[in-house]
């Protein structure tokens, strides 16, 4: 039997379906944007399937979704195939175009192609392309995707592994403003982002000197220079501060276990469930679970240590008793040792091992610990130590607020975003065609 022919539908039908209904849009508009979907604007392109076979040395760059970072693609560590024999087109990576992690933990991440040699696109991204480039604006698209991002996310399916089909991301809205309009919009933002993150670098700058001076103090804290002249005006033995010892000699180590049963969110049953270092941020403890049961006990005054996942965190425990997890390890000072004197030594390792290994320092063990050469001067003076230190890094953790400034401003990326979608930042012309004639051109493209 002889297919039937398909009815071509005329411009006009062709525009309402593409009109997102109004009882079905997010939100008002100005009266010359309109709402429709992404299919009727973009194209949105799955990648090929390449195998590890088909994997080269050098040929075409091959964009995978760990390629995409910090909303750019970068291929300074991908990975070469071969040029594809047919249908290639549909897989080509050409500058501009928005690249979108369609599967895994990452998915929604997205970054902008920018180079001028083409590329091919991997499995599990999503390229979406715009179908005519005079009448939507890449950068309009960037930032709206931008602001879409969590959206995007919550539609995606998988639990643990969370997916998103192109044919979901397809009937998104989108507000479609005219392209003047659009440009107006892409200035505005460019120039008030320029500000922000001129700002947020600023921050960023003096955190940095903020932790080269931290690490310079501790240094002088545990070399002896701290105490230079206490020293003298206490008429104390020099020879006396360099009395070198092993941490095993004053401290016991104690080691978390992990637990399985008997955990639950009722406070008023147990103590408290350290499962690991993010359950610990700025000295502080974040109680998430309780155990009925406990396995492993730290007290109070014991210093908690994360030597898995995240190294280094610390907190000195306030509370009673926690239970920690194999993830933890507990270090209660000995006679001799200052418990405060101790927590601005490790507080000093960590850093160390942390800026030496970049962070990726994969575990510390018990050894580690153990066998640190801790300068043990008397008690007198690492309390001296301490007093000295809790006074200059007060005034340092004053500075370390300014981390709070750095989430706020990406807040209020997301405000501004919001409000230009919504065309309330006083750029739009009501007097210009209405958006609707645009989209029409664009239906009316083969």
């Amino acid at each position: 039997m002889a297919k039937k022919k398909q009815i071509e539908l005329t411009i006009e039908e062709k525009l309402q379906n593409a009109l997102v209904p109004k009882e079905e849009q997010p939100y008002k508009i100005p009266n010359n944007w309109c709402w429709t979907y992404f299919k009727d604007i973009f194209y949105i392109e799955n990648g090929y399937a390449f195998k590890k076979i088909d994997y080269k040395k050098e040929g075409i760059p091959l964009v995978r979704i760990s390629n995409i970072e910090n909303g750019i693609v970068n291929i300074n560590e991908c990975i070469y195939v071969n040029k594809l024999e047919k249908n290639e087109e549909k897989y080509v990576i050409e500058k501009g175009d928005l690249l979108i992690a369609l599967s895994g933990a990452t998915t929604g991440k997205n970054g902008v192609y920018y180079l001028d040699e083409i590329a091919y696109l991997n499995q599990r991204i999503g390229n979406i392309k715009i179908k005519n480039k005079e009448k939507v604006l890449n950068e309009y698209r960037n930032y709206y995707i931008a602001l879409k991002n969590e959206d995007i996310l919550n539609l995606a399916y998988g639990g643990a592994q969370p997916n998103i089909s192109p044919k979901v991301i397809e009937f998104i809205s989108i507000p479609l403003p005219p392209i003047k309009e659009q440009q107006r919009i892409v200035n505005r933002i460019e120039f008030l982002f320029a500000k922000l993150d001129r700002a947020k670098e600023l921050i960023e700058n003096t955190l940095a000197q903020f932790e080269q001076n931290k690490m310079a103090i501790l240094h002088k804290a545990f070399t002896g220079e701290l105490t230079v002249k206490w020293r003298k005006e206490n008429n104390i033995n020099e020879k006396n501060f360099f009395n070198k010892v092993k941490l095993k000699n004053v401290i016991k180590l104690i080691s978390g276990r992990d637990v399985s049963v008997s955990l639950c969110n009722d406070k008023s049953i147990g103590i408290p469930y350290i499962l690991g270092a993010s359950n610990i941020k700025d000295n502080k403890f974040f109680i998430e679970r309780w155990i009925e049961n406990p396995v492993v006990v730290s007290e109070k005054n014991d210093i908690l240590l994360s030597v898995k996942g995240t190294i280094g965190k610390l907190y000195l425990q306030k509370e009673e008793k926690i239970n920690i997890s194999r993830q933890i390890m507990a270090l209660r000072a000995l006679n001799e040792l200052n418990t405060h004197y101790l927590y601005y030594f490790l507080l000093r390792e960590c850093e160390r091992l942390k800026f030496e290994g970049n962070g990726l320092i994969p575990g510390i063990s018990r050894k580690d610990i153990l066998d640190l050469n801790i300068l043990l001067p008397t008690l007198e003076e690492q309390q001296e130590i301490v007093n000295i230190l809790d006074n200059l890094l007060a005034k340092y953790n004053k500075i370390k607020n300014l981390e709070q400034q750095l989430e706020k401003i990406e807040l209020l990326k997301k405000a501004i975003l919001a409000k230009v979608f919504r065309g309330e930042l006083g750029t739009n012309n009501p007097d210009e065609e209405s958006a609707e004639n645009l989209l029409k051109e664009i239906l009316a493209e083969k």
